[in-house]
C-alpha cells in the first residue's frame, strides 16, 4: 500500500494539487493508498510532558499516533508532500516524526541504531519559492538520511517545485506531469 503524508494547511494550495495528481494516478493504476492529512486530522505536533514521560518506552498517548502506526505497518511505499518553510519541512511534519516514529516501532538502538520499518520506496515532494539548490543540504543530507533512511524508508527520491508562488502556470503544470510520472 502507498501512504501519503500530506503536510499543508490550505487545501487551495499547489501542494493540494500535487496530492490530487498523485491520488488520481494511484486510483487510475488501481494501487491501494491511504492519505494521512496531518492538518485535516488536527494532529497535534507538540509533545506534551505526559507524552514525553512515556516516549523512551516507545509508548504514545495520542490516538492518532496509534492510527498512523497501524497505517505505516501496511505501507510498502511512502510519499511526503510539504512546502519548504524556513529551509526545511513544516513543524507539523517534524512533530509526526517525533511522535509517531517511536523507539521499538520505527527503530531501536539496543545493538546500535537499527531501523525497524521496511518501506521499499520513498518519495519526498516539496515546494519552495527559493531555488531547489538552496534546500539540497536540508533535504538530501538531513531529512532523507536522518529521518527516512534511519527508520527503514529506502530508495528515496526528492522532487522539488521551486518558484512555486511567483512562477508560471506552465512551470507548475510541468511539475505536476513530473510528479505523475514519478508515482
Amino acid at each position: 500500500m502507498v501512504t501519503i503524508v500530506f503536510s499543508h494547511p490550505w487545501h487551495g494550495s499547489f501542494n493540494k494539487a500535487i496530492l490530487d495528481t498523485i491520488t488520481t494516478k494511484l486510483t487510475k493504476d488501481n494501487k491501494a493508498y491511504e492519505v494521512i492529512d496531518l492538518q485535516k486530522d488536527n494532529f497535534n505536533a507538540n509533545l506534551t510532558e505526559a507524552e514525553l514521560a512515556v516516549f523512551n518506552k516507545g509508548e504514545a498517548l495520542d490516538p492518532l499516533v496509534h492510527k498512523y502506526q497501524d497505517i505505516l505497518k501496511k505501507t510498502d511505499e511512502i510519499i511526503f508532500i510539504f512546502p519548504i518553510w524556513w529551509g526545511t519541512a513544516p513543524a507539523i511534519l517534524k512533530g509526526f516524526f517525533d511522535k509517531v516514529l517511536l523507539v521499538n516501532f520505527a527503530y531501536n538502538y539496543e545493538n546500535g541504531w537499527t531501523p525497524l520499518l521496511s518501506i521499499s520506496k520513498g518519495t519526498v515532494i516539496s515546494t519552495s519559492q527559493g531555488a531547489t539548490e538552496l534546500f539540497k543540504n536540508s533535504i538530501e543530507n538531513v531529512f532523507i538520511p536522518n529521518m527516512l533512511n534511519s527508520v527503514g524508508i529506502n530508495n528515496v527520491t526528492w522532487l522539488n517545485n521551486d518558484n512555486t508562488s511567483l512562477g508560471t502556470d506552465e512551470h507548475r503544470k510541468a511539475f505536476l506531469n513530473t510528479v505523475e510520472k514519478a508515482v
